[in-house]
């Protein structure tokens, strides 16, 4: 049994990120659970300064006292891992560009994404050979518009009509759907915790998983931290990041308590460490609406 956290080097952490991997953090280790850590870099190969960034991340969590059991596992080292995943589904080409999904496709979900309304699904081996003449294909699996139910810790049951979605990108690269659930089987992970911003996404994910033989991991998606505006917490909304909070003189353990105070686990300014908050954590009373960071320490 095993909880993780992944992030994707793009950028330092912010407190949101910061806030997630301790809930991650108290929830694995109140269960018993190993926890791991995943550098989830495929979408930053190209990216120079990406190891210098994820070095950051991990140094950041530490410096708030969060331990990892074993090394960071780079998807970017298990690349082949994902094609033989693949071969094992019933896959066709996509050409549809997104402008073509979103004039096509009906409303998008919460979180931005449009199902896919089916355009390459039936298309014949001379019309896909024209195709590939303008631009390479992604690979999209055949979900037969499946519905899939799964259970989330705060949310409850979450329902979700499976499309066609991508599991390989047109660059070649494994889409992230397609990556999070292999890693996360061949990880033994069974506890999935993150933003509430990916809990629309879990249905397919919880379907692939299935169909690649691996059990369900339990789902537990956190609110959002988010500005004065409610909009989702950025860089542009000021010292979010632990290095611009020690720059303006905040100590990692001052943030600590402040994602703790957040978490209904410490006082203001009460001077605690993971231990402490794992003593004190009850995922029962993790708040339900999105945390608003104030501009103040």
């Amino acid at each position: 049994m095993a909880g993780r956290f992944a992030p994707s080097p793009t950028s330092d952490l912010h407190l949101g990120n910061l806030r997630t991997a301790l809930v991650a953090w108290l929830l694995a280790r109140s269960s018993g659970r190993r926890f791991l850590l995943r550098i989830e870099d495929l979408d930053t190969q190209r990216v120079t300064a990406a190891p210098q960034v994820a070095a950051r991340q991990i140094d950041d969590l530490q410096a708030i006292g969060l331990d990892f059991d074993g090394e960071p596992v780079w998807q970017s080292e298990r690349l082949a891992s994902y094609p033989a995943a693949v071969g094992r589904l019933d896959t066709y080409e996509c050409f549809c560009t997104r402008r073509e999904i979103s004039e096509a496709a009906s409303a998008p979900h919460s979180d931005g994404y449009r199902p896919y309304p089916g355009t390459c699904r039936d298309l014949t081996e001379p019309e896909r050979s024209e195709r590939r003449r303008r631009r390479p294909p992604a690979i999209r699996v055949r979900a037969d518009a499946a519905v899939e139910t799964v259970t989330d810790l705060w949310a409850g049951a979450v329902t979700g009509v499976v499309d066609d979605f991508v599991v390989v990108r047109n660059d070649g690269v494994a889409a992230y759907n397609l990556a999070v659930v292999v890693d996360d089987i061949a990880q033994g992970v069974d506890q999935v915790v993150r933003g509430d911003d990916l809990l629309t996404s879990s249905p397919r994910q919880a379907w692939l998983t299935r169909r690649l033989g691996g059990a369900v991991p339990g789902y537990a998606h956190i609110p959002l931290a988010v500005n004065a505006a409610g909009q989702r917490l950025a860089k542009r909304d000021g010292a979010v990041t632990l290095t611009d909070l020690c720059c303006a003189g905040v100590t990692a353990a001052q943030v600590l308590t402040r994602l703790a105070q957040s978490l209904g686990l410490a006082g203001p300014d009460e001077p605690v460490t993971p231990a402490i908050l794992l003593e004190r954590f009850d995922p029962a009373l993790v708040p339900r609406a999105p945390w608003v960071v104030s501009a103040e320490r």
